[in-house]
Parts: structure tokens; C-alpha cells; sequence
């Protein structure tokens, strides 16, 4: 996009790719930058771990904010899929391992950056998910913890974790009952079934729905309404904050309950993990 131009920083985020306005205002960070190692583009440490550091290099405390300066973060990816989810590889390993403490680890770095996101890195930011591939269980949660969410047409977006007997424990229902009513909520997590991102929108979840290719100008065109009135949406984002909060305290006692309920996972749900890791690795070789 010609108003963006590359970061320059010391330190690499061999993960990501990173862009940024040249007034500093807006920040474009696509996931899975090294997907052409042939790795699955899902929620592996390493990209969780450049992600947090990324944006918690761009949050400002409260007296280094300027009245009246809204910044954006646009989240992206670099692969065809915006975000598979969990790493269900680990996942599966640490089960079988009933290692309960790195398992909670991991999850609770998931519930430290979704609720950063979701919080608008500290109140100063407005958080937008561009979703142009598929996003499936945690990569639908990263989105859902996203201010606006802004989808191109024919992707799949779903909470399948249900088939492996699991539930979304990162933010999920918290999160999709700001958007829907708790029973659709929970239809869509029981069910676990993938929908359209065209149904995603009729049912509320997507904000903007845009045709093929046309997400980054959609996302770009936002981005520029905003900020004729970046008062309002900095006062918007705190009186969300007021109406419809979610604590750091309810997102974890919820990434404890999927922890323990993980644990307790029988042998014939962890080889569904192995199966639908295997059919993730195929189709990342055959992108």
C-alpha cells in the first residue's frame, strides 16, 4: 500500500511482517512471515512471543498519550490462512505429559495478548482484524478480540474445537457475546461448525464484509474515517471499556477451566489433535 511503509527496528521479528504509516498512526502486523519454512500457520510460541513483544513496543502509558491521537493496529497474515488456532501439536504433547504447568503457560500468554488487544493496547488504539483466509479456533478468538473485525468473502471462520471434545478457553465466549447473544454463542461453539464469512457477517460477528482482494483498501478506508474524529473514537473505546468490560480475571478463570478440562482429554480426542495437525501440515506444503 503506497500511504505504508516498512518499520525499521532493532530488534527482528523473524515471525511477522511489519508496516507502518509514516505518521506513526497506523501499524500493519501480518502473521506467519516464515510460513515459507513450511510451517502451520497457528498459534506456535514463536509467534505469539513476537506478537506480544511487537505490540507491547507500541503501547505508551498513560502520560505519553497526546489528547485527540487515535493510532490503529491492523492484524493480518502473510499466509492464505489468517490463523488455524492453537498449537494443537503441543497441545497434544503436553496432555499426554499432563505437564499442567506449561500447558497453562501457554495459555495464559494467549489470554495476555488477546485482552491487550481487546483493551486497545492500553485505551489509544482502535484494534482491527483483516481476515482474507481462513481463521479457526484461537485464530478466531485473536480476531474476536479485535475492535472491528473486516473479512473478504468465501473464507471459513468456525470454533471446531468441540470435535476434539474441547472448547475455545482464550477469549472466545467472552468475546462473541459482545457481538451476538450468549445462546448463539454458544450454538456456535457447541456446534463447532465452520461458517462463512458472509454468514459470519448476517449473523453479526464480521463488521465489514468486502470481496476478494479488496480487504486491505476496505481496512485503509477505515482507518482514514476514523480519523476525522479521533476524539469520538478514543471516547468510544473507553466507554466500552465502562459498558462492556472484560477483565483479565474472567479471561483467566476461563483458560483455567479449558486447561484442566484439556487435561482430562481421553486418548481417542488426542489422536483427532494428530489427525487434524497432519491434515494442517499437508495443506501448508500444498500452499
Amino acid at each position: 500500500m503506497s500511504s505504508i511503509e516498512k518499520l525499521h527496528r532493532v530488534r527482528a521479528y523473524p515471525t511477522l511482517r511489519l508496516e507502518s504509516s509514516a505518521d506513526g498512526l497506523a501499524h500493519w502486523l501480518y502473521m506467519h512471515e516464515d510460513i515459507g519454512l513450511g510451517v502451520r500457520p497457528c498459534f506456535r510460541t514463536e509467534l505469539m512471543e513476537d506478537m506480544w513483544a511487537f505490540l507491547s513496543s507500541i503501547s505508551l502509558p498513560e502520560e505519553q498519550r497526546e489528547s485527540g491521537r487515535l493510532r490503529h493496529v491492523v492484524l493480518a497474515s502473510s499466509a492464505p490462512a489468517f490463523n488455524l488456532g492453537g498449537d494443537l501439536e503441543l497441545f497434544s504433547q503436553l496432555i499426554r505429559n499432563q505437564d499442567r504447568d506449561r500447558l497453562l503457560a501457554y495459555a495464559r500468554r494467549c489470554v495476555d495478548g488477546v485482552h491487550h488487544i481487546h483493551d486497545g493496547l492500553g485505551g489509544d488504539v482502535h484494534t482491527i482484524a483483516l481476515i482474507q483466509g481462513d481463521a479457526l479456533g484461537g485464530g478466531l478468538e485473536l480476531a474476536l478480540s479485535c475492535h472491528t473485525i473486516v473479512a473478504e468473502e468465501g473464507v471459513d471462520m468456525g470454533l471446531p474445537e468441540v470435535v476434539f471434545d474441547l472448547f475455545p478457553g482464550m477469549g472466545a465466549y467472552s468475546f462473541l457475546c459482545k457481538r451476538v447473544s450468549p445462546r448463539v454463542a454458544e450454538r456456535l461453539i457447541m456446534e463447532g461448525a465452520l461458517l462463512s464469512s458472509e454468514e459470519m457477517h448476517q449473523l453479526g460477528v464480521v463488521d465489514v464484509l468486502v470481496p476478494r482482494g479488496q480487504g486491505e483498501a476496505a481496512v485503509a478506508d477505515l482507518i482514514r474515517r476514523q480519523q476525522r474524529s479521533p476524539h469520538s473514537q478514543l471516547a468510544m473505546n473507553k466507554m466500552r471499556q465502562i459498558a462492556q468490560p472484560t477483565s483479565y480475571q474472567e479471561l483467566m478463570a476461563i483458560t483455567e477451566l479449558w486447561v484442566d478440562t484439556a487435561l482430562a482429554l481421553p486418548d481417542k480426542a488426542l489422536r483427532t489433535m494428530d489427525r487434524i495437525v497432519r491434515a494442517q501440515e499437508r495443506r501448508t506444503v500444498a500452499a
